[in-house]
């Protein structure tokens, strides 16, 4: 099955869970920047057998980029196997981290006219020494008041790897 990973990242979280997607995965597969191939033409979409898109979450929204890309090839994507994979600090709590309780991913499957055959929140990453000065302020103060890691020396890894392998099994079984 030839199948294609499209990822929208901020500060790499969503790229690294779509390269270990692809290193499990069984079966030919690309992966791809979605800001670097937006502009994708249907007939090169369609030669993908599954087509898995991640993105990821920063100050409660989705980058534009990937509602511009579902509104675009929204028949194409239901036509096909498909996938969607979001990721978020919410979801580090396990009461926010499937797509019923995200309540990004929720709002998002609502708004757009893709429905894709699996739907997984994953935990993110907090990258504070990486983040500009006002992102490590706004993101420290965020994490404060929702009972999070606030030392900005230093780097939170919340993705758990075996969830993700789960995915990929998961993925493989779509029909």
């Amino acid at each position: 099955m030839k199948t294609v990973i499209f990822y929208l990242t901020r500060d790499g979280q969503t790229r690294k869970i779509a390269e270990k997607i692809a290193r499990e995965w069984q079966g030919e597969i690309t992966t791809l920047c979605l800001r670097e191939t937006a502009d994708i033409s249907s007939e090169e979409l369609a030669s993908f057998d599954c087509i898995v898109i991640g993105a990821s979450i920063r100050y409660g929204h989705f980058d534009p980029l990937l509602e511009k890309f579902v509104a675009k090839h929204s028949v194409l994507l239901n036509q096909k196997r498909s996938a969607f994979y979001s990721v978020n600090l919410t979801a580090r709590k396990p009461n926010k981290n499937s797509p019923e309780t995200n309540v990004y991913t929720r709002k998002l499957l609502k708004r757009i006219s893709w429905q894709p055959q699996l739907v997984q929140v994953f935990a993110g990453a907090l990258r504070y020494p990486r983040y500009r000065w006002f992102d490590r302020v706004m993101i420290r103060f965020i994490m404060k008041i929702t009972g999070g890691e606030t030392d900005t020396r230093q780097e939170y890894e919340y993705t758990d790897w075996q969830i993700v392998s789960e995915f990929v099994s998961k993925l493989s079984k779509l029909s």
